[in-house]
């Protein structure tokens, strides 16, 4: 009987939401919302992220082990027309990468392994362009640029990879690129999205020694995100 009653909650649950969201004929929800010049909201998701990396000399790729991680911040968003939305989206970014260096001379896991924590201050500026609205859904693609600082990039440490320090530049830029949908709910709008995000510059500070069993072979070292963020406005 409980399960019999979890299953008709739950069919219940799924005919009002799509209901709401994409039958025919229905009411929309704050339809006048997209009419707002200025409009405000958060977001909260996740992301995976690793390095791409080029070489001198072709070799052994080293290894980038992603962990997920976090975002949050905050959206300001503009009304340009009907279809467009500049944005802009400051936030926090947390990630973490593990990466395995195959130079041979590196025959310790502590020599060969570096645990690369990172914490964006991450602010994209980007334009949305949205088709036509219908019922209480809108599909959208996002693209732009955005700056990060990263907080944990060790860039003025003078200690290297000798000594188990793995160190990277504090400030990058990036294009990013992304698809979502809105949904209009009933007291508010939940956009669901998918991104990614691009250095587009390399981040690799290297070691004081240029034969460097780390650093030596690189010729440059970017990151790649991808973010899965929902947004609440």
């Amino acid at each position: 009987m409980r399960h019999l009653m979890v299953i008709i909650v739950v069919a219940i649950g799924f005919q009002t939401a799509s209901a709401q969201l994409f039958s025919k004929e229905k009411i929309k929800n704050l339809e006048n919302f997209d009419q707002k010049t200025m409009s405000w909201g958060y977001y909260l998701g996740f992301n995976s992220y690793d390095y791409k990396f080029d070489y001198n000399e072709i070799t052994e790729d080293i290894i980038t082990e992603s962990s997920a991680g976090f975002n949050v911040g905050l959206i300001g968003d503009l009304r340009l027309n009907d279809y467009f939305n500049l944005r802009l989206e400051p936030g926090i970014v947390f990630a973490t990468r593990n990466l395995t260096f195959p130079d041979p001379s590196l025959t310790t896991v502590a020599q060969m392994e570096r645990e690369v924590t990172s914490t964006y201050i991450h602010v994209p500026l980007l334009v949305k362009f949205s088709t036509k609205r219908s019922n209480n859904w809108k599909p959208f693609i996002v693209a732009g640029a955005s700056w990060s600082n990263n907080l944990s990039s060790n860039q003025d440490n003078p200690d290297d990879n000798s000594t188990g320090q793995f160190r990277q530049t504090s400030s990058v830029f990036n294009y990013e690129l992304g698809i979502g949908i809105d949904l209009y709910l009933f007291y508010f709008k939940f956009s669901p999205s998918i991104r990614g995000v691009f250095a587009m510059g390399d981040e690799l500070v290297r070691d004081i020694d240029s034969s460097s069993p780390w650093t030596g072979n690189i010729t440059s070292m970017q990151s790649r995100g991808l973010f899965i963020n929902f947004t609440f406005q």
